[in-house]
Parts: C-alpha cells; structure tokens; sequence
C-alpha cells in the first residue's frame, strides 16, 4: 500500500449536509483549514514548540502513528506544563493534508502529502461549527 494510496482515502472524506451534525474529526479539519486561512498555524515539533512554550497555543493535535516515543513524549509534557488542550489524529499523513503540507491537483485532491505529526494552533481565526465541536470535545476530556 502506497502512501497515495492512504490520502486518497483520506481526501475523500465528504463533508456534512448543512443541519447534520459534524463528527470530531470533520469539525478539526474545518479548524484547522481556517486556523490556516488566518496564519494561525504552526506545524512540526520545532515552530510547534515555540508556541507552546511562549504560551500562545489555542490547541495542539497530535499524529497517533508517529513512531519516535520522544517525540510524543515531549509535546504530551509540554502540554501538560502549559495547560494546553491535546487532540489525537490517527494519521500523521492526513494531519499533514489538513495542515496544507501537500500540493492540490487540478481535480481537487492532494498529491505529494507530506506528514505532519504535530501542529498547534495559535489563531482559530472565525468562530464556526467546527470550532464549537472541537471546543465541547476538549471540555469533556
């Protein structure tokens, strides 16, 4: 199985009919392409860091298949340190789509996805749909 393959998959997940409820991972990519859209992005364990440490992180999500223990280990003690709320993603590639890491074709879909294991928010930009979703999700953990 390539790693096309696997994003593939990834981008064709539809979006919600207006009046459906959203699910979790839905509504965090809906955060973060506006966090994007505003700037407020920062991806990868160094930009992401820095941002937590400078305590001006909204929310920090976490790649679950990112295989370097210390990795996970810092930016989870990190979090934990600056009261920063901590959202897992199953994909380190799909978290890196979300985070605009890829080039996108002329029929929509990402091509050349590259992972992400960490991005933090520092900006959720508008309030929207999603962003209420994240927020009650973050609140009841």
């Amino acid at each position: 199985m390539s790693g096309e393959d696997v994003v593939v998959a990834a981008a064709e997940t539809p979006a919600p009919a207006i009046g459906e409820p959203m699910d979790l991972m839905t509504a965090l990519q809906l955060v973060l392409k506006k966090s994007k859209a505003h700037g407020g992005l920062a991806r990868g364990l160094h930009e992401g860091a820095k941002v937590i440490e400078k305590h001006g992180a909204q929310l920090c999500v976490l790649a679950e298949d990112c295989d370097q223990p210390d990795y996970v280990k810092l930016v989870k003690a990190l979090c934990a340190d600056h009261n920063v709320n901590l959202v897992t993603v199953p994909s380190a590639k799909t978290l890196g789509e979300w985070a605009g890491l890829c080039k996108i074709d002329s029929e929509g879909k990402a091509r050349k996805v590259v992972g992400c294991s960490c991005v933090v928010v520092k900006d959720f930009g508008e309030e929207h749909e999603g962003y209420h979703i994240v927020q009650d999700y973050v609140k009841t953990r």
